[in-house]
């Protein structure tokens, strides 16, 4: 039998520094989250108008503690209309493929006389 001793090295022994900095509270954040959370719990409980304010209360908190995404997001928002509309454009174009090709196997298949 072997026995192994288990010691730790000094390096292993020393505690390690605290280099992460405290994070800030999101006061608007943890609002916005509470009157979300509030709004789901009315809005299970039947109480439709109180619950759809405090949602809508909930959205708008959590939208002003995100202006900067918010923002970015904007920003964004013409180029990703561009590129639906470039897919609609390529279904349309498609449908309208679709439709021809069927009449014109209905003309074919149309019995003559």
């Amino acid at each position: 039998m072997v026995v192994v001793p288990l010691t730790k090295s000094a390096y292993e022994s020393e505690p390690m520094p605290r280099t992460c900095e405290a994070k800030s509270t999101s006061w608007a954040g943890l609002a916005a989250g509470g009157t979300l959370l509030a709004g789901g719990l009315l809005l299970l409980t039947g109480r439709r108008r109180a619950g759809l304010v405090a949602a809508a209360a909930g959205a708008t908190l959590a939208l002003l503690d995100q202006k900067d995404t918010l923002r970015s997001w904007w920003n964004l928002a013409p180029v990703y209309i561009d590129e639906v509309q470039q897919v609609l454009n390529q279904v349309q174009a498609g449908v309208e493929d679709i439709a021809a090709k069927r009449e014109k196997l209905r003309r074919i298949l149309a019995p003559r006389g």
